[in-house]
């Protein structure tokens, strides 16, 4: 048998998944009992489903969540805290992201704004939509450190790119006349073209 080199020849063709799989079914006797499409079948889902959970752990490390944990399944909606479940639900589709709307969440300190923020972050990269974090404070820093490094046009790129872009905290400290000025220039960029949650 040429198991082996087959079990190679997935791993140099670089599907780790479907080799995964596929080793698994050999060493598995009740696999051996199928018949050859549900096994083919049985690894093209394995490898599908390792390359979904690798985009989802690479876009979650490219989000730099505040709160990586944080799921809408999780969200306890209720009339004191001021979230609505029809309109979760609604969120939870993607269509806002998909017509380029913004999301705007306020409230008091501790009503768990960043949490709704992140909870809606993480759905959007577990839909495979590429998604950044930034607290408004750390963000004008990035800005101003950019614009100092030469790399501030690539920054506006990087950011006007992302299909969801989370900026918590908004409001915590008034912003100066070049704070203003780059924080408009993100907005502006992804109008009508990208997606913005403010917290």
């Amino acid at each position: 048998m040429l198991n082996e080199p087959t079990h190679q020849s997935l791993i140099d063709l670089r599907l780790r998944g479907m080799a995964d799989a596929y080793a698994a079914q050999l060493a598995d006797p009740e696999a051996a009992g199928l018949d050859f499409a549900t096994r083919f079948g049985l690894l093209v889902d394995a490898e599908a489903l390792y390359r979904d959970n690798r985009r989802l752990t690479r876009y979650l490390k490219e989000a730099r969540l505040r709160i990586p944990g944080a799921c809408v399944e999780d969200l306890q909606c209720s009339g004191a805290r001021g979230l609505d479940l029809a309109l979760v639900r609604q969120l939870m589709t993607g269509r806002w992201l998909d017509e380029h709307l913004n999301v705007l969440v306020t409230g008091a300190t501790g009503t768990s704004k960043t949490y709704f923020a992140c909870a809606l972050a993480q759905h959007a990269c577990r839909q495979g939509r590429r998604t950044l974090y930034r607290r408004l404070s750390l963000l004008i820093e990035e800005m101003m450190h950019a614009r100092a490094s030469g790399t501030y046009a690539k920054l506006l790129d990087r950011l006007a790119r992302a299909q969801l872009l989370v900026i918590d905290d908004w409001g915590i400290a008034p912003l100066d006349d070049a704070a203003r000025r780059d924080v408009l220039e993100v907005l502006d960029d992804r109008y009508v073209r990208r997606s913005t949650i403010i917290t």
